[in-house]
């Protein structure tokens, strides 16, 4: 797939600009093409990022104007009345729709813990849509994605994985099972934090085709710029990734014995619960962190404003490193008040340590 990042989506008629230029048209000339209004056919530039992204991950891809717009797509195969599962930590944009959906009356739903696999495999029997999101965000709980999309389901749901933290290149839901995978390219694709796209990928025609419709008539497209963006950037997402997990894991390594930190949430830590589970199911462990600055909120906030290398701002997957304390975020107030998420970037690790270490005394 490394190779496939480089190569796919390129023109390949001679003559051709090497790479899918910017094409910013909305409708085209009749006369048997392959476009004629891009809301409908989309554009040379949002295809290009549709084929690199369906073979990475093994289906037909769609691109849309933001990860949410991506993921509300999904809700919108659900009749009325259709019932949801979903995890206990979870995006707070996929709360939002859920919660939002059930006080209309569309649907009802149910939480449960990523690592409680059996009720999960035990609830699939029942549920319209099995909304999975493996690694969560923000404490980076582990689906066994093999054990839930093999069982027992009712006829016609839908599994849907959120693989925006795993990206395209450590997990591919669709060969676990899963009928849909869902990417934020906001993130680790575009990895340069300046553009919103969505991707969903899946093996379904008829899945397809819903959720092809349901960007049509929402008009949930993706700019041309942000799409070339996008394929731009995954050029060098496998370089950008396994940089930043090799820092990962030994920054994960110095905050668990750092006095200053309670606990340190990394899949690649054998201290992680899941730690066996993610070793077996992912290609690598990422490049987020999360650790509880001890004290909580007024040691945390205290710890941020003197960082001086890494920025405080929300988001993840760029080359730059950020972090953020998640409780200050709308829909997160749950968590610990000296919760930071951690996203590490592509700087020097010994410089990036030295921040965090400067900032923790």
């Amino acid at each position: 797939m490394d190779s496939w990042l480089v190569s796919g989506g390129r023109p390949e008629a001679p003559g051709s600009p090497i790479n899918a230029p910017i094409v910013p048209a909305s409708n085209y000339i009749y006369g048997g093409g392959d476009f004629s209004y891009a809301r409908d056919e989309g554009t040379p530039t949002w295809v290009a990022l549709e084929d690199l992204m369906a073979k990475l991950e093994g289906g037909a891809a769609l691109a849309f104007g933001s990860g949410m717009a991506a993921i509300a797509a999904v809700f919108d195969q659900l009749d009325v009345g259709a019932h949801i599962i979903w995890p206990d930590d979870c995006y707070q944009g996929v709360a939002g729709i859920i919660d939002t959906g059930a006080a209309q009356g569309r649907w009802t739903s149910e939480r449960i813990s990523l690592s409680d696999t059996t009720s999960w495999v035990e609830k699939a029997k029942s549920a319209d849509l099995i909304w999975l999101e493996s690694p969560s965000n923000p404490l980076l709980e582990i689906a066994d994605l093999a054990a839930i999309c093999s069982a027992e389901r009712k006829p016609g749901s839908i599994i849907a994985v959120d693989n925006t933290v795993a990206t395209p290149l450590n997990q591919r839901p669709l060969d676990h099972g899963a009928d849909v995978s869902v990417t934020s390219a906001t993130k680790y694709v575009g990895g340069h934090s300046d553009l919103l796209c969505g991707i969903t990928v899946c093996n379904n025609a008829e899945l397809q085709d819903g959720l092809f419709r349901a960007r049509l008539l929402n008009g949930a497209t993706p700019g041309n710029l942000e799409a070339y963006l996008a394929t731009r950037g995954a050029r060098t997402m496998s370089l950008r990734l396994r940089a930043a997990e090799e820092s990962s894991l030994i920054l994960a390594q110095r905050l668990e014995s750092h006095p200053n930190v309670e606990i340190v949430r990394y899949p690649g830590l054998p201290s992680h619960p899941q730690h066996q589970l993610a070793t077996e199911q992912l290609g690598g462990f990422g490049t987020i962190i999360t650790f509880d600055v001890a004290g909580g909120l007024e040691p945390g906030e205290q710890f941020l404003k003197r960082l001086q290398l890494l920025t405080n701002a929300t988001s993840f997957g760029a080359v730059e490193s950020t972090i953020e304390r998640r409780a200050a975020i709308h829909g997160q107030e749950h968590l610990p008040a000296g919760l930071m998420r951690m996203s590490v970037g592509i700087e020097s690790v010994e410089d990036l340590w030295a921040d965090l270490a400067n900032a923790l005394s």
